[in-house]
């Protein structure tokens, strides 16, 4: 007997469905732009910068893109370029042991930071309950779009804040990596974490809904989530001329 999707209901939210297959159109229509099978590597390490800059600058940074691109950032850029340097390599970690990736991800961030018996590990019990569901959602069998599970691995992470710190930079990195591991953007072009920046406020007020735990506050962040992924589009640096 086949087990029931977990992600159903999501997907039966109003509005839910069309914003991730719009978003994922244009998502499409970019990576199929100016034959992009032969892409450059510098794109994807440009898409990558300017993701840690700005993921950097959701976190408190206050260094520039410039500055960043300069080596030339504050602590808290320099975690998100160092996240950023060794994120693809955990696109296979992600696909066959998701619990260990996400600590990964932690552990290279908060490296050099915080004490090394804390790199990777929850902070209690209750935070580790949450880390295994949310590694669970990611082995389950779903119907639910690569987009939808992006964006709940992301919501999860920064509200659940399972780590001692670094949540919101691993938070945005692991929806990177998911939107990477799930075919979405193989090449990671996309630039979601300066989508969410375009719109803070928004981005910050539906992560503040998503964490009451109401069906609306998750309602309310997925809506959202559909127009920052088309943002994260639109910010590409394949866009640049």
């Amino acid at each position: 007997m086949t087990a029931p999707d977990p992600l159903a209901w999501l997907v039966a939210l109003e509005g839910v469905p069309s914003g991730f297959a719009s978003a994922r159109d244009g998502i499409d229509a970019l990576l199929r732009d100016r034959g992009l099978r032969r892409t450059a590597p510098e794109l994807t390490v440009e898409s990558l910068l300017r993701g840690a800059h700005s993921s950097a600058v959701l976190e408190g940074s206050g260094s520039s893109l410039d500055e960043v691109r300069d080596g030339a950032g504050d602590d808290v850029a320099a975690d998100a370029v160092r996240l950023s340097v060794d994120l693809l390599a955990l696109v296979p970690v992600l696909r066959t042991a998701p619990l260990q990736a996400l600590a990964r991800l932690h552990a290279v961030a908060a490296r050099g930071r915080v004490l090394s018996e804390d790199l990777g590990r929850p902070r209690d019990a209750e935070a580790a309950e949450r880390l295994r569901g949310l590694a669970s959602l990611l082995t389950v069998e779903t119907a639910a779009p690569a987009l939808l599970v992006a964006a709940l691995v992301h919501a999860d992470l920064a509200t659940a804040a399972p780590f001692a710190s670094h949540n919101g930079l691993v938070a945005r990195a692991a929806e990177r990596l998911v939107l990477v591991a799930r075919g979405v953007d193989e090449k990671s072009l996309l630039v979601p974490e300066a989508g969410h920046l375009m719109v803070r406020e928004a981005y910050e007020s539906n992560l503040r809904g998503y964490a009451s735990g109401s069906s609306s506050g998750v309602h309310s962040w997925l809506l959202y989530a559909g127009e920052a992924y088309a943002a994260a589009a639109e910010l590409s640096p394949v866009r640049a001329p």
